[in-house]
């Protein structure tokens, strides 16, 4: 990903109210941030927010969250979310963090369009990689569910590889998304990658 600075991303950041800093703080009590119990759900590596912001807009009974490691893509995302939207919360981490941010909360897993380590030495970095399913084990609530969407066709057969031998069932897939569903919730790359006339592969993984 190709990230250009934004100047002022400090004070943008500093005047965020739903910009969670050092989320190991909350570690076992997200519930209570929320002030509910409600479900929560998350997307790891959310880009600048148009698809967790618009989930949290739709879905108000939902907590999400968003998760992004660079200061200058958040605070983009910072400044898209409106007012009253108190169902959301971005959080500034690295995804290898996530169990020492979570613990037995969260009840849905979005990975959209992340990157996808192409180079075979760099695969413990995919984030289905058996590195990143153990993590996850810790944070689940109860069901585990991954929703997948990728227009990297070698990340999407690696995932379904991975999610199937580590004891996930494959719900739900496709190799055309928006050939298959209209009124989808997308993404940055989304739109432009769709724009262009690529697939979107989409997977729904489930473990008890």
């Amino acid at each position: 990903m190709r990230l250009r600075n934004v100047k002022n991303k400090e004070e943008i950041l500093s005047n965020c109210p739903f910009l969670i800093r050092n989320g190991e703080e909350y570690l076992g009590k997200w519930k209570d941030l929320f002030d509910n119990n409600n479900p929560i759900y998350i997307e790891i590596g959310m880009g600048k927010g148009d698809f967790i912001i618009e989930n949290a807009k739709n879905y108000p009974n939902i907590n999400f969250i968003g998760i992004e490691k660079y200061d200058s893509v958040i605070a983009r995302a910072c400044e898209k979310v409106p007012e009253g939207l108190n169902n959301l919360f971005l959080v500034r981490m690295d995804a290898l963090d996530i169990d020492k941010t979570f613990k037995k909360e969260i009840d849905l897993i979005y990975l959209n369009f992340s990157d996808p380590w192409p180079k075979k030495r760099h695969s413990d970095r995919r984030l289905t990689s058996h590195i990143f399913l153990e993590k996850y084990d810790h944070i689940f609530k109860n069901k585990k569910e991954i929703i997948q969407k990728t227009d990297n066709k070698n990340l999407f057969e690696y995932s379904i590889v991975s999610l199937s031998t580590y004891g996930y069932t494959i719900d739900d897939i496709t190799f055309d998304l928006h050939n298959r569903d209209e009124n989808i919730i997308m993404t940055e790359y989304e739109k432009k990658f769709t724009s262009k006339g690529n697939n979107i592969y989409y997977l729904v993984a489930t473990k008890e």
